[in-house]
């Protein structure tokens, strides 16, 4: 759920700025991906779940 993405993004004062930072990539490939426009790999939603603090047990948060 890419608005779940967002929403716990922006609640942990998180810009897409620093996200892709922590990523290794510009801002461009994170929010193309936010976004919905590019599909977002399994091992790049695990960095992005990551980054906010989850671990892959917590994935389910984000599918609902």
């Amino acid at each position: 759920n890419l608005n779940r993405l967002k929403a716990e993004r922006v609640a942990k004062g998180y810009t897409q700025e620093d996200m892709a930072i922590a990523m290794n990539h510009k801002r461009n490939w994170y929010t193309k991906r936010e976004n919905g426009y590019c599909d977002i790999g399994v091992n790049d939603f695990l960095k992005i779940i990551e980054t906010l603090g989850y671990t892959g047990n917590d994935v389910h948060i984000f599918l609902k």
